[in-house]
């Protein structure tokens, strides 16, 4: 009985996947996001960075069962599991797509005239406006792990080259309303017992009522 026992724990053990870290992610996927950069244009590090962002580095469940390493909505034919996301035959199905998808959709066909295939701030930016993430933070977060993971590296950048300089996106705060407080002077009130009400002082009730004089 023992030995049966033991026997299936080490089937079980064997089921169950092992997460993969990024830097493993990065070197089985690289190359093919080199090739993708070569022919089409757009940086290596954009295309692994959004790929590491959008499938936890594979280990999403949707990169797992379905080959989606960039979160794109469609048809799919998996019986495993029920999803709106498109299924992929492998990750690198999944990689041309998405390139594809730059390459032929407004408005992000236009970002190739914009930026070259270095410029990897310039592309994370661009994609966000055009609409692929609609979180104000989804750009800083791709150029976070462009950054961390080094993988400007892999954009083939010429001697020399300088990043272009962009402001950081401006996040726009919402504007607390002011509110009109209205008093209703009483027999014995004076500037002192109004402001004493009030919880402010004589002086800031004489500016805000316009009283130049204090009677």
């Amino acid at each position: 009985m023992k030995k049966i026992f033991t026997f299936c724990l080490f089937l079980l053990s064997g089921i169950v996947a092992k997460a993969q870290d990024t830097e493993e992610y990065i070197a089985e996927h690289v190359e093919y996001a080199q090739g993708l950069m070569r022919d089409h244009k757009i940086p290596a590090s954009i295309i692994l960075a959004v790929a590491i962002h959008e499938s936890g580095a594979g280990n999403s469940k949707i990169a797992q069962q379905m080959n989606n390493h960039f979160g794109v909505k469609g048809p799919n034919n998996n019986a495993g599991i029920r999803s709106s996301y498109r299924d992929y035959l492998n990750a690198d199905e999944s990689y041309s797509h998405f390139v594809e998808i730059m390459e032929t959709r407004e408005p992000f066909n236009n970002l190739f005239a914009k930026y070259d295939q270095y410029d990897y701030k310039g592309w994370a930016y661009g994609i966000r406006r055009c609409g692929y993430a609609s979180s104000r933070s989804w750009s800083s977060q791709v150029i976070g792990l462009i950054k961390k993971y080094e993988l400007y590296q892999y954009d083939e950048r010429p001697e020399g080259y300088e990043e272009p300089v962009y402001a950081a996106p401006v996040r726009h705060r919402t504007r607390s309303r002011r509110t009109t407080t209205t008093y209703t002077v009483k027999s014995g009130d004076n500037l002192s017992i109004i402001a004493k009400k009030k919880g402010t002082t004589v002086k800031k009730l004489m500016q805000k009522n316009g009283i130049k004089k204090r009677t």
